[in-house]
């Protein structure tokens, strides 16, 4: 696996914010392909052992993504991405929430809201991830609940996929 790809992960406490920065060895067609196609997201957005399990997904304006965490002894964790603005292999952004399996929010958990930008470097793709939430404890809850380690070895998975 190449090492040298670059990573960055920050959190602003102040801003109530995560940025992300993540670079892939792909064309920003094929990333774009992994953050918006279902059976794609499904191969690499849980950390390993977890398993993402994509229920439904309408990629548009508008549209959501229902999904569930599969853990190791077949435990379930739903969330649906609110799809808000979509520019083709350039950006999207919308709302993730803790859902049911019908997608109904669970409002005892943070809500955030996510900007991606796909930007061509050379023959890599940089993603910028910018997570923002309205309040400092629900920032605070999702580090705590592990999203930093997490997210980062999903991202490896992705990785995994780019150099089959």
């Amino acid at each position: 696996m190449k090492t040298s790809l670059l990573t960055n992960f920050s959190v602003d406490k102040e801003n109530k914010k995560i940025s992300v920065e993540r670079e892939f060895a792909a064309s920003v067609a094929k990333v774009w392909d992994a953050w918006t196609k279902s059976d794609i997201l499904d191969q690499w957005w849980a950390p390993k052992p977890w398993k993402a399990r994509t229920k439904s997904m309408d990629f548009r304006e508008g549209g959501s993504w229902l999904y569930a965490m599969v853990g190791p002894e077949g435990e379930e964790h739903w969330a649906k991405f609110e799809y808000e603005s979509i520019k083709p292999q350039k950006s999207f952004s919308g709302q993730d929430a803790f859902c049911d399996p019908e997608g109904n929010i669970n409002a005892e958990f943070p809500r955030s809201k996510w900007g991606n930008e796909f930007k061509e470097s050379g023959n890599s793709t940089i993603v910028s991830i910018l997570i923002t939430y309205d309040k400092l404890a629900d920032l605070e809850a999702i580090i705590e609940m592990g999203f930093k380690e997490g997210f980062l070895s999903a991202m490896e998975n992705l990785d995994a996929i780019f150099e089959k």
